[in-house]
């Protein structure tokens, strides 16, 4: 017997798609591709014309976790029409009679996710990426500037048009983040965290220049992306909306470049956790990127960084404290020097606006 997940009731799905109009009437296969303990990721396809992919909370997954797809839905149907490289929304299902979940059906992209690389035969490093961007510098390059434009144009977005007022609470969100992540924190709090006290202070006293609401991904980083086969780099789609909201779309930045080197020539510093970051664009560059494509200053980065390895620290020891195995032992270590290089960061940068 296999211990790969199956869709519970198939027939259901077939009669459900064929209610919506999806490929009524043609057979149904599914495959499952991958899934943890929020969400189970299915290939499904009907014939030899339909093709989609469903998102489903597994059934040990909190009841809250069916409202957060439902979240996710309507963001990727609400970018439908947009030039941010997303998976088209195909339907949804709120009626758990189907499957036992809320779940849906997005668009299937045929491409390659940097979560998918391997490291070189024999050694536990970075990813190596494919070709020709593992041979071609270059070519490299524009992997990282694609990944900064999806975020620049999902900030250009008009989340108010695209109906989506009321996905989050843009008011006050500065205001609220060391309150909300401290009693995050509460719920599970194992052990004072190097420099997390030292940053929430700092946090409390400083604010962004300026503050423009608009939809972020909250997670945003080469593992939540996927790239078209071939060079040049393109972007084909951001995925993994789980953490999605309407908010500051400028803490998206700050994920991906809190570590990013501003050397990237080679050696030790331009590993970028689990991909090589050799020969890609410094942080600087993709700054500069994201503030041309965005047309949001950037400025207050610092801010942001500040903010960003806080908030990452907090998350990370969650999965620290709660979690059994050699993987979640190993985000102990992460969390605690990220909630020091925020303090670090936050005592010595000359950034100084207190709102």
């Amino acid at each position: 017997m296999s211990d790969t997940p199956e869709l519970t009731s198939p027939d259901n799905l077939a009669a459900w798609m064929d209610s919506a109009g999806l490929a009524p009437g043609a057979p149904l296969k599914s495959r499952y591709i991958s899934g943890g303990s929020q969400n189970e990721i299915y290939e499904v396809t009907r014939g030899d014309d339909f093709r989609a992919v469903l998102r489903i909370p597994p059934a040990r997954a909190n009841a809250e976790r069916d409202k957060g797809i439902v979240r996710e839905y309507r963001i990727i149907e609400g970018l439908d029409g947009t030039d941010v490289p997303h998976t088209e929304a195909v339907g949804l299902c709120e009626d758990t009679s189907v499957l036992g979940r809320t779940f849906y059906l997005m668009g299937f992209v045929d491409g390659w996710s940097p979560m998918g690389l391997q490291p070189a035969p024999g050694t536990s490093g970075p990813r190596l990426w494919p070709s020709p961007f593992h041979e071609d510098l270059a070519a490299r390059r524009e992997l990282s500037f694609q990944l900064i434009d999806g975020i620049a144009l999902l900030s250009k977005v008009d989340w108010k048009a695209r109906g989506l007022a009321g996905l989050g609470r843009p008011d006050g969100f500065h205001e609220r983040q060391v309150d909300r992540w401290t009693a995050f924190l509460e719920r599970f709090k194992g052990r004072e965290l190097p420099g997390w006290a030292d940053a929430a202070a700092w946090l409390r006293s400083h604010r962004p220049l300026d503050y423009i609401p608009g939809i972020m991904h909250g997670d945003y980083q080469f593992a939540n992306v996927m790239f078209h086969h071939g060079a040049p780099a393109r972007l084909a789609a951001m995925v993994d909306w789980e953490m999605g909201t309407v908010g500051d779309p400028k803490l998206d930045l700050a994920w991906v470049v809190q570590s990013w080197p501003e050397d990237t020539s080679g050696g030790d510093g331009s590993v970028g956790g689990y991909v090589d970051l050799t020969g890609m664009p410094s942080r600087s560059e993709l700054l500069e990127r994201y503030a041309s494509v965005s047309g949001r200053q950037v400025d207050d980065i610092d801010y942001y960084n500040v903010l960003a390895r806080w908030k990452l620290g907090t998350v990370l020891e969650q999965t620290y404290q709660r979690g059994g195995g050699e993987k979640a032992a190993s985000f102990g270590a992460i969390s605690a020097q990220l909630t020091q290089s925020a303090a670090e960061l936050a005592a010595s940068t000359s950034y100084a606006h207190k709102g």
